[in-house]
């Protein structure tokens, strides 16, 4: 079967969907992914056929969209493939309306809702409409959390057509546990996230500043990128924490599992998620999380057991959240993280994912 992929990160998709990929070629598929090029985009030349389709991520430019859903009809017509699998907003939008008006089979993947939607408005009622008329058609709608998957049927999307993953679950041979770490030098509570407002970035470096002030055996390390649009408001407040010493930045790494290990808590500040793929490889590594009160996240640990939510956009839950953290023993702490990546090994094996799609394909034949 030739399965062609639309997406548009490269490292998102090795990182989340490298062992789908291996499937695929396991089981005699011929893959192609179509994506925007950056740098990332060599990790996938063994995995699969690469298209680079050039598109901006995060633009609301209708004449780039729609030159962008040109594209993707232009490269149905040529592939020819027999499925065409959709990951994120744009290319489940474009890609999913292209492959309805060609006629090719395709499954879509609901990675989160995104910001234009959750704030609402105008523009959110347009991109429902879009939704609506680009997934009617899919042979199978994938959501990443209940929340997501009501609030689209509850708008006449995906009635007849959805299934709920676990995310994109996660690798549990590659994320192993890891015993939890002395805290003889002090707590590290680590954040992994992109550095822009809907990931909680402003509360977490707030957070930061009043417990250095209260506590002084706590630490906090950030790992993310920063968004061009905004690293002029947040590089010089992250920089000049660094200089005081109430962060450590440790910019964008590939290997995060590694600081996961060394850390204490994960804290995951974000407005809203698909499913969280850093909660999952934090309890896969057997460590306490502390996340937002959102769909995408309360999903991946149980409260009071492998992890505490709090509410988002909100400095006080948080450090509320970290303070009660802190007032448990440190054996206390260790048992949240056995929960927990007894939690991922029981809910969220990737192999769950993989198994899936398998299904679907073969449904195709």
């Amino acid at each position: 079967m030739k399965i062609l992929i639309l997406t548009n990160y490269a490292n998102g998709l090795y990182l989340f969907r490298k062992e789908l990929l291996q499937s695929f070629a396991e089981d005699g598929h011929e893959v192609y992914v179509s994506l925007p090029p950056d740098e990332n985009v060599d990790k996938l030349k063994d995995l699969c056929h690469i298209i680079e389709t050039p598109f901006d991520r995060r633009g609301m430019n209708p004449l780039k969209d729609f030159g962008l859903f040109l594209s993707y009809k232009k490269l149905i017509k040529k592939q020819k493939p027999d499925v065409v699998l959709t990951y994120t907003i744009k290319p489940n939008l474009y890609g999913g309306l292209a492959c309805r008006m060609k006629k090719v089979p395709y499954l879509c993947n609901v990675t989160g809702l995104g910001t234009a939607i959750e704030s609402g408005g105008l523009l959110s009622k347009i991109l429902l409409g879009f939704y609506k008329i680009s997934l009617k058609k899919a042979r199978r709608v994938f959501f990443q959390n209940m929340g997501n998957r009501e609030f689209m049927t509850r708008n006449g999307i995906a009635l007849t057509n959805n299934v709920l993953l676990p995310g994109s679950g996660v690798n549990l041979s590659e994320h192993i546990f890891e015993e939890y770490p002395t805290e003889q030098k002090g707590i590290c509570f680590l954040a992994v996230i992109r550095i822009m407002k809907d990931k909680g970035i402003e509360e977490f470096l707030a957070a930061a500043r009043r417990m250095k002030q209260q506590h002084k055996n706590v630490k906090f390390c950030l790992v993310g990128e920063y968004e061009e649009e905004t690293r002029s408001l947040y590089e010089p407040q992250i920089e000049e924490l660094v200089k005081k010493k109430i962060i450590e930045y440790l910019g964008h790494i590939d290997n995060v599992k590694d600081v996961m290990a060394r850390s204490h808590v994960i804290v995951h500040p974000s407005y809203h998620e698909g499913l969280s793929n850093v909660l999952l490889e934090a309890a896969a590594c057997g460590r306490p999380v502390l996340a937002s009160d959102v769909s995408g996240c309360i999903e991946t640990f149980l409260e009071g057991e492998s992890g505490f939510r709090f509410e988002a956009k909100s400095t006080d839950a948080l450090v509320k959240a970290m303070k009660k953290i802190l007032a448990l023993s440190t054996e206390e702490r260790r048992q949240m993280g056995i929960a927990g990546r007894a939690w991922m090994e029981k809910n969220f094996d990737r192999n769950i994912i993989i198994e899936t799609y398998r299904k679907e394909l073969k449904e195709l034949k």
